[in-house]
């Protein structure tokens, strides 16, 4: 949609009208806005969704509440009156209760085909084709470029059998890889390449579909989630049944719907793929059962900071294509006995017979509050507090 001549004409003139002026860190853009919309956006606008741009998508932000209009107020560097408090009650409802999240966004591609599973062995750096009968598992992995550098962070879902209703997912061997909108093109090409490469001397046979559009993500997260979802389904979704990186066809109301146990926010919680036709169906059933079940809807300023606390990286922010896999602090995605290695892995090696990476990403906890940190701000640690300006005593020394 980038690309589109109506797209450019509005968004550079935005764009460069705004260099000179003061870039407040909530501004939103105002144009070229409405075109890719999630199936759920009317009802979510009804619960009084304050919008925001997403790449291209509108992203409910956080929530003023049913039939309330959701005002952004005063630009302002500091905490908006309007909104910081609903943003506050959305985090402290997925930490004591259950939200639901709409990540429709999120891009989805189905890697299908019978050497899928070699393909992505060779490009991500964990092992996700496992033994056989380990269908229905969830890999957290990175894929790197040949410096070891990251490329792009991604769930890869080995899809169970059952779930060939599920927006088409089911047939061959398949692999569901998700990951950041902001992403989106990029981890297309590194898929479609990857295969390209992989593929030539090997005679594979791989196909590699962007199914973003067909799945609706439907995300309850928080304590209660496992009792609410059990309320909306005949499935077994108790720890034993359906334990944590498990992904389940189950169905809710009449849609299939495939099911992974996966959290974001470091919460007990499931990330729901629904065919976008049922979107709805499935969205007005779980809202109807989660009335009387302290169900609150969030938005994404409450995902940004529930993740946070939990020290959950987000590639676009926290992480970029500078930083290695050590200095990320993921190696432990990376399983470097697995058969054939990966993109990249003789650079993390590399780096760890050197003595580990010199720099790492941190945490950094403020001593005080009020503080507000948005991007690119330095921060000192253990310096004097008031340094002296000006070192030399003598202020006109000599040549």
């Amino acid at each position: 949609m980038q690309a589109t001549p109506t797209y450019r004409e509005a968004r550079v003139a935005e764009s460069l009208g705004n260099v000179y002026k003061c870039h407040y860190p909530h501004r939103p853009t105002l144009t070229a806005r409405g075109v890719r919309r999630s199936p759920l956006h009317e009802r979510l606008a009804a619960r009084g969704a304050y919008f925001r741009d997403v790449s291209g998508w509108e992203g409910a932000d956080w929530f003023a509440g049913p039939g309330q209009a959701a005002e952004l107020g005063e630009l302002s560097w500091g905490r908006h009156a309007g909104w910081w408090g609903r943003w506050a009650a959305e985090h402290a409802a997925c930490r004591d209760a259950c939200v639901l999240l709409d990540m429709s966004f999120m891009s989805k591609f189905l890697v299908r085909g019978r050497d899928a599973g070699a393909l992505l062995d060779w490009l991500v750096t964990s092992h996700v084709d496992t033994d056989e009968g380990t269908e229905g598992t969830i890999t957290y992995t990175q894929l790197l470029s040949p410096r070891g550098t990251l490329e792009a962070d991604l769930t890869i879902t080995k899809l169970p059998a059952d779930c060939a209703g599920v927006g088409g997912l089911g047939g061959e061997p398949g692999f569901l890889v998700v990951a950041t909108d902001t992403a989106h093109r990029h981890v297309e090409s590194l898929l479609r390449r990857g295969a390209e490469e992989w593929g030539g001397p090997h005679g594979a046979r791989v196909s590699v579909t962007d199914v973003t559009g067909g799945l609706a993500q439907i995300n309850l997260q928080g304590p209660s989630s496992r009792a609410l979802l059990a309320r909306l389904t005949t499935a077994d979704v108790s720890d034993g049944g359906f334990p944590f990186r498990g992904a389940r066809t189950i169905a809710i109301g009449c849609a299939p719907v495939l099911a992974t146990r996966i959290t974001y926010v470091g919460e007990l919680g499931y990330e729901l793929f629904v065919p976008t036709e049922a979107a709805l169906h499935v969205y007005d059933l779980i809202t109807a059962e989660g009335e009387g079940a302290g169900l609150t809807h969030a938005g994404l300023k409450a995902l940004g900071s529930l993740r946070l606390e939990k020290g959950y990286r987000d590639y676009g922010h926290d992480l970029d294509n500078c930083d290695t896999l050590l200095e990320a602090g993921l190696g432990f995605t990376a399983d470097y006995d697995k058969p054939g290695g990966f993109v990249g892995m003789e650079a993390c090696l590399a780096q760890r017979r050197a003595g580990g990476p010199v720099q790492r990403l941190v945490q950094v906890c403020l001593a005080a509050p009020e503080p507000l940190l948005y991007h690119g701000e330095v921060a000192n640690r253990n310096c004097n507090p008031n340094p002296n300006p000006n070192p030399n005593p003598n202020p006109n020394p000599k040549p």
